[in-house]
């Protein structure tokens, strides 16, 4: 008498999903390609590297009352949905910088986490206003950062170079100030941008102060953010008025073919920031750093305020790859993008250009 075959639980096996292996295999080769990738940043506010945790240390070391129980819950009320929403919290966590030695911390922090993710060039931002506003010297900040920038080249092998920004919600006048304050420190600083809320503030409204800025042997760039109002009328102001040496986001120039032309014959830097970009427009702008890519302008990647969008520059190569499908050699012009479009000088440009191709030969 013949039975009829049995299955046996312990012996049978899921079907494989070969797919779903050769994807996951193939992520891990591109996350060890990413992560090992040598990196510069363009936009990245130090401000904005401030991390709920070195907050809360700050905060006992100065005798600081923080409006939260704990960094955890710091960082869950990191819920932005614009701009102006964004800045408020931004602008309220830096309270905690008071001392020369709380600025070298807060650069040093930085770069300590950019050099575990191997960016080796940085061109970060810093906001004197938004201290000196709080009874903070221009010395005391200039001075704290400058001496993290000489640790980070000596002790972490990244190499920098300080860009002044002046806040658009305030006055020109306390720009042109504040341009007097850094020129004796002209050494320490490359360029001189624009950020914060640009509601009502467009670039016209700092023309003197640049050009100004010029005279002195300042590059300059400018933020355009995502979906503001009248975006692409200072966008040409940019362009036309300012004649920025970059342009920071800059993402709505695709509204306007003239201005992408424009922007792309110039071969103008654009520092496009697209994990920020999510928490603020709910889009990472793939498919529109995919168009410059094509229409050949100089995009490049980088972080912005890292801490509150929780992404440094590898999390935001990788959002790219698993999100907008971005290839190997795409995202390896935008970091040629950065290296070639960088303030260093001639030499440094060659070296960490060189450093990228020996790099991507190896890889590969």
């Amino acid at each position: 008498m013949q039975h009829a075959a049995r299955s046996d639980p312990i012996n049978q096996q899921e079907p494989v999903d070969e797919s779903s292996i050769r994807y996951q295999v193939q992520r891990k080769i591109m996350m060890s390609f990413i992560e090992g990738l040598p990196k510069a940043e363009l936009h990245v506010h130090l401000e904005g590297t401030l991390e709920p945790e070195h907050a809360f240390e700050l905060a006992q070391r100065n005798g600081i009352e923080l409006p939260y129980d704990s960094p955890s819950a710091m960082r869950t009320a990191y819920t932005f949905h614009d701009l102006p929403s964004f800045l408020r919290m931004y602008y309220m966590g830096m309270d905690v910088l008071r001392h020369e030695q709380d600025f070298y911390d807060l650069a040093y922090h930085y770069f300590q986490r950019a050099a575990a993710q191997n960016v080796v060039y940085v061109e970060p931002f810093f906001d004197p206003q938004a201290h000196t506003r709080r009874g903070v010297a221009f010395q005391t900040v200039i001075e704290g950062i400058h001496r993290a920038q000489q640790d980070a080249w000596a002790q972490l092998g990244v190499q920098s170079n300080l860009i002044l920004c002046f806040l658009r919600d305030m006055s020109a006048e306390s720009a042109a100030e504040h341009l007097e304050l850094a020129l004796p420190y002209r050494d320490w600083l490359v360029g001189v941008g624009l950020d914060s809320d640009e509601f009502n503030n467009p670039p016209g409204k700092f023309a003197d102060v640049f050009k100004r800025a010029r005279t002195e042997g300042f590059l300059l760039t400018m933020h355009c953010d995502v979906n503001q109002q009248d975006t692409l009328q200072n966008l040409r102001e940019c362009l036309d008025l300012i004649h920025v040496d970059r342009i920071d986001h800059g993402v709505n120039a695709l509204e306007d073919p003239s201005l992408l032309r424009d922007i792309v014959a110039r071969q103008l830097v654009l520092t496009v920031c697209p994990i920020s970009n999510r928490f603020v427009t709910q889009d990472l702008t793939g498919d529109a750093i995919r168009k410059f890519l094509e229409a050949g302008a100089k995009v490049t990647i980088n972080s912005d305020d890292p801490a509150y969008f929780a992404g440094y520059m590898t999390e935001n190569l990788l959002a790219l790859r698993d999100e907008a499908g971005f290839s190997e050699e795409q995202l390896v012009q935008l970091t040629r993008n950065a290296f070639e479009g960088c303030w260093a000088k001639d030499s440094v440009r060659r070296s960490l250009l060189a450093k990228l191709d020996e790099y991507v030969r190896h890889a590969r």
